[in-house]
């Protein structure tokens, strides 16, 4: 697994700090050094690919025994660059690529695109930072760092009062050959964008050549669908990109930067970036075959052989299959830095504004999905925590808790109340009973199917069904069997509040089927197993890769002892200690009780 921020910082050419490098950051002095043998086509495939079980660890061994290194040189240079920076008194900022909701005290939440100053990035994967009067630690591949680090808080440009030009303070003052600050501050972040491009299509023909045309080789260890599987459409995405990053490159301004018009570039190829939707889907598919795979040390060789003679640098596979997720939630960031220091006078202001809200459109549905994706998992450690659970898991039909609350539940024949808990899933609404003594144990009753259901508002009075005076009540009425249901909120406003989440409920399920958005069997099943064991051993279940370990042996005293989340985009989160899922069920929700 990497660090989103290694990928933004070390380039894969073989140079120092380039321009995409934030602004103070290649003023450190820190090189690269690298020797480098040359490997023949020949030599790949008589070494690295004949059919002996045992040549990919051959190979693997004899390029360790040679300290041959590609990429970059290891030992964290980027974290000693940004902590020089931080020990001299500088300010260094990140931006958040993604949420990072947090229970645990000692960690900063914070959401996406929001400004952190980072403190501390002592440890690899773990940062210390700063939002407001707020101080945590934070997973460092959440976030990238700005491309402008000696820009102020506020925005620019500063106002010039009388129409004179301040040296000095003025958001106006020139800059080299005659640029403004801003026109500069422009010149940073197409320089980024341009050189970020040109590094990610090195990592997709990394992936292509250096992976996936291997694999195909050896049809005595991967099937077809098995490599689809692994590697979804990143072929496509390849080619897509190659495309896009030739559509830039004529839109760059090499001699004045700032002059670039690059945003019709993001919208002539907006429609064509939705194949990152299909190859997000299949993402989490990806790391469980990896997974699967990587507990046989034949795949663990070929993988690691195959990253050498491609000169790839030192990541794993899951990692860079990573990449394409994190690029596509990258472009807005990209876009509304470039948009800030875009006059509304440049020729490219509205296309770039424009294209920032097509590139968030993109980016909001693959953030949904990976929301999504992390619900099952809390979904499946909800209904674990049900006692006397009957009949289907909840993920059989559902994937996203709405709402949840108690309510008076009014049963026929002799209009008998309950109070109840209730869970509103999408297609179906769980009842669960709490228990007389302990009322944080839950015991199953029942569930209706919301896709039966029509939802009547009853005014507060005497029900003629029922034959008694309600208050903050509501209906569900089935259409096919005229069965109906009635139910009271204590208050007016928790009665308005579920009565919104009926329309949400079946405003998503509309939105599902629209988008085609689904959860594989596959997926559900793993949830259910992970939810199954943690239930049963108390803790969460073990994990073996690498690179947890090397997380969990850091020696920080204060460092966070979660474990990185579960393997998708979860990939690049830090996993939560285990809790009983209904006592947090409010954090699912967009209500609050």
């Amino acid at each position: 697994i990497m660090s989103a921020v290694a990928l933004d910082i070390l380039p894969l050419k073989l140079h120092s700090f380039s321009q995409s490098t934030p602004t103070g950051l290649d003023c450190v002095g820190w090189k690269r050094h690298i020797s480098s043998p040359v490997i023949a086509d020949a030599a790949l495939d008589k070494t690295a690919l004949t059919d002996d079980v045992g040549s990919e660890e051959d190979l693997y061994e004899d390029f360790r025994s040679s300290n041959h290194r590609y990429g970059h040189p290891g030992g964290g240079g980027e974290q000693l660059a940004i902590n020089e920076l931080i020990s001299d008194g500088s300010v260094v900022y990140a931006e958040a690529l993604w949420d990072h909701v947090t229970m645990d005290d000692q960690e900063l939440g914070f959401k996406a695109g929001d400004v952190i100053e980072v403190m501390d990035a002592t440890n690899k994967e773990w940062w210390w930072g700063r939002i407001l009067d707020s101080e945590g630690w934070f997973p460092a591949s959440f976030v990238r760092l700005r491309v402008n680090q000696d820009e102020p808080m506020e925005d620019y440009p500063l106002k010039v009062e009388g129409d004179k030009e301040d040296d000095s303070s003025s958001g106006t003052r020139r800059f080299g050959m005659g640029q403004t600050t801003k026109d500069q501050m422009r010149t940073n972040v197409i320089n980024e964008i341009i050189s970020t491009e040109r590094d990610y299509i090195k990592h997709l023909k990394d992936i292509c050549e250096g992976y996936i045309k291997q694999c195909r080789k050896r049809a005595d260890m991967f099937t077809e669908e098995q490599l689809k599987t692994i590697f979804g459409n990143i072929e496509d995405i390849y080619r897509c990109q190659k495309k896009f990053v030739k559509a830039l490159e004529k839109k760059f301004n090499k001699d004045h930067p700032h002059l670039s018009e690059v945003g019709s570039c993001f919208l002539e190829y907006q429609t064509e970036f939705q194949i990152y939707s299909e190859y997000c889907n299949n993402h989490p598919n990806a790391c469980m075959e990896l997974s699967r795979l990587t507990k046989v040390n034949k795949y663990v060789y070929f993988f690691e052989a195959c990253r050498l003679l491609q000169k790839m640098i030192d990541i794993s596979l899951d990692g860079f299959l990573l990449t394409p997720v994190q690029k596509i939630c990258k472009y807005p960031l990209q876009l509304a830095e470039l948009l800030k220091y875009t006059n509304p006078q440049h020729r490219d202001f509205k296309d770039v504004e424009a294209a920032l809200n097509a590139m968030k459109n993109v980016a909001r549905l693959i953030n949904e999905r990976k929301r999504r994706l992390e619900n099952i998992d809390k979904i499946a450690q909800w209904q674990s925590s049900i006692e006397d659970w009957e009949g289907e898991d909840v993920l059989v039909r559902s994937s996203e808790l709405i709402y949840s609350g108690e309510l008076t539940k009014i049963s026929h024949p002799q209009a008998k109340s309950q109070q109840r808990m209730f869970f509103l899933f999408d297609h179906q609404l769980v009842c669960c009973k709490k228990d007389l003594l302990r009322r944080d144990i839950l015991y199953y009753k029942s569930r209706i199917n919301m896709d039966d259901m029509e939802i009547l508002d009853v005014e507060d009075g005497k029900d003629k069904d029922f034959n008694i005076s309600v208050k903050n009540a509501f209906k569900l009425h089935c259409r096919d069997t005229e069965e109906v249901h009635l139910f009271c909120a204590k208050k007016p406003e928790q009665k308005q509040r579920w009565l919104k989440a009926f329309e949400n409920e079946r405003r998503q399920v509309q939105l599902d089927q629209e988008t085609g958005f689904s959860i594989t069997e596959v997926q559900k099943k793993q949830a259910m197993l992970n939810a199954s064991k943690q239930h049963h051993t108390g803790k969460p279940k073990a994990v073996t890769r690498p690179y947890y370990d090397f997380l969990m042996r850091q020696k920080h005293p204060t460092l966070p002892t979660t474990l990185p989340q579960q393997q998708v985009f979860m990939l690049a989160e830090p996993k939560r200690k285990p809790s009983n899922f209904w006592q947090n069920i409010s954090r699912l929700t967009p209500f609050r009780k």
